[in-house]
């Protein structure tokens, strides 16, 4: 496999909000990796690809973190904004203004990566769908369902 990231993001207390540490976890049990079964818990040293890792936030230092792969998917939960229950989407590097101080796309991490770096991995986009954002750790039905689907997709894109 081509050295590939996958980071996943959003927060884990916030019901579907946290669906990306769930695909991550499915992500690196079909891969034969070890993964916590916690976010507060240590996230083992890479092994193999795909080199997996979450977090709450994406923010600039991953940018750096880009030179060592070829590939990096994306995965965050989205609302109803988003038309498509499962967005797939191919990504390029640009900046994206943002009225938030603690917000910073895809997009723009790879400008980043690309302006410091000269790094340009090819990068993919993977947002489901949530439905309850409430206080908990689990998942609605709609969105466990979207991120079994989610995962054969990413799957699909790592193979080829």
């Amino acid at each position: 496999m081509k050295p590939t990231l996958i980071f996943a993001y959003g927060n884990f207390d916030r019901e579907d909000d946290g669906v990306a540490w769930h695909i991550a976890k499915m992500l690196a049990q079909k891969y034969g990796q070890d993964f916590p079964d916690s976010p507060e818990d240590e996230v083992p040293l890479p092994g193999p690809y795909p080199h997996i890792q979450f977090d709450l936030q994406l923010f600039p230092e991953l940018a750096e973190e880009l030179v060592n792969y070829e590939r990096v998917v994306f995965i965050d939960a989205h609302t109803g904004a988003v038309p498509d229950d499962l967005n797939i989407q191919e990504l390029s590097p640009s900046f994206q203004n943002s009225p938030l101080t603690h917000h910073m796309t895809p997009q723009t991490v790879l400008e980043i990566a690309k302006t410091l770096y000269d790094a340009q991995p090819q990068a993919l986009l993977v947002s489901v769908r949530g439905y309850q954002f409430g206080f908990s750790r689990e998942l609605s039905a709609q969105t466990a369902e979207l991120a079994a689907q989610a995962v054969m997709k990413i799957e699909v894109w790592l193979d080829h």
